[in-house]
């Protein structure tokens, strides 16, 4: 039988500051994904009690955009995010920013450059703001510049992942910051859920985990090929974006190398083309997972962490979390000596 959002609420809650900032029931954000969260998944996971997140340039236009919210708006009056890429290859973040504050966004997520504009904007709309950080240096400046929590982005996370294992990073970040921490990085079950919050996050990220459910419009190869993936089959390629990004090792991604080429590389080492360079390297990345996401191509690209390798079946957003709480709650409330 499968479970309603209305279901799902009715599950135990997990109480963190995460969840009492917020004002949902799960300490979960359904990661903001390009082209697989648009306001079904979204809003279906809102209603479950996390916080459905959604990348504003899902949509082409500003308006679509706006339109995008205000569905979502009206699908549910539970909490939600929008991720807002920050730096100069968006030229459309002064935009979507302001959509964002004008339709008082409850969470904007911010990558990829400077948050400053993003907090003060949204704070003075009563929003908050968390940012992505990949390092203790970047994190203590959000935090100094107001940010309300921050994406701890760690090893095996989906897109551009960071460096630092979630076992060091988490409790290393909770060493030095006052502000809530949500870990990323390979999350797909409750048991790293309950992981995450021991070391000190006050709630998780999970992105690949819900393009394998029911609300995930993209190609049915796309997520077949998350429930067939492993760990070992998710490769950093610099060809999407130019920032190392985690995607699906297929023949396609084999054919045409993980590197920049030579004329690339050179280019991005100078301030005066690297910015150009940004914008048409992502312009190029976008287009290919565009047509690997939601069409038949023999050019797959599908971007994924490595908590592929943890999921096997394709269930209802609802469902995704119910399981995952119920795992979550299970976890925490095992003697230690039972644990195998």
């Amino acid at each position: 039988m499968r479970t309603s959002p209305k279901d799902v609420k009715m599950a135990s809650e997990l109480s963190t500051s995460f969840t009492e900032l917020m004002g949902c029931a799960f300490p979960l954000i359904a990661g903001p994904m390009f082209l697989v969260s648009d306001e079904g998944l979204v809003s279906a996971v809102s209603e479950a009690g996390g916080v459905g997140a959604m990348p504003s340039l899902n949509w082409r236009t500003p308006e679509k955009f706006r339109e995008a919210i205000r569905v979502i708006k009206a699908r549910t009056h539970q909490p939600f995010a929008v991720n807002l890429i920050v730096n100069q290859a968006n030229t459309r973040q002064d935009q979507d920013l302001e959509i964002c504050a004008e339709e008082k966004v409850p969470l904007v997520i911010t990558s990829l450059g400077s948050p400053k504009k993003a907090i003060q904007k949204m704070h003075a709309v009563g929003c908050k703001v968390f940012c992505d950080v990949t390092d203790l240096e970047y994190a203590k400046k959000v935090q100094d510049l107001g940010a309300d929590g921050v994406i701890a982005v760690s090893t095996g996370a989906g897109g551009h992942p960071g460096k630092i294992s979630p076992f060091v990073f988490i409790p290393y970040l909770k060493r030095h910051l006052q502000i809530p921490i949500v870990a990323a990085g390979g999350i797909a079950t409750g048991q790293q859920i309950a992981a995450a919050l021991i070391l000190g996050a006050s709630a998780v990220q999970i992105g690949t985990r819900f393009i394998a459910s029911e609300e995930g419009k993209v190609e049915k190869n796309y997520k077949q090929a998350i429930l067939n993936a492993k760990p070992e089959d998710i490769v950093l390629t610099y060809k999407i974006s130019g920032t190392p990004a985690s995607v699906i090792r297929t023949a396609y991604v084999d054919k045409v190398g993980l590197n920049l080429n030579p004329i690339e590389t050179l280019l991005y080492k100078y301030p005066q083309t690297k910015k150009y360079m940004k914008m048409l390297r992502y312009h190029l990345g976008s287009k290919a997972l565009e047509k690997a996401a939601i069409g038949t191509t023999w050019k797959e690209v599908w971007s994924a962490g490595q908590g592929a390798g943890l999921i096997d079946e394709i269930l209802p957003a609802a469902e995704i979390i119910r399981k995952l709480m119920e795992e979550t709650h299970q976890t925490l409330s095992t003697p230690l000596t039972h644990l195998r």
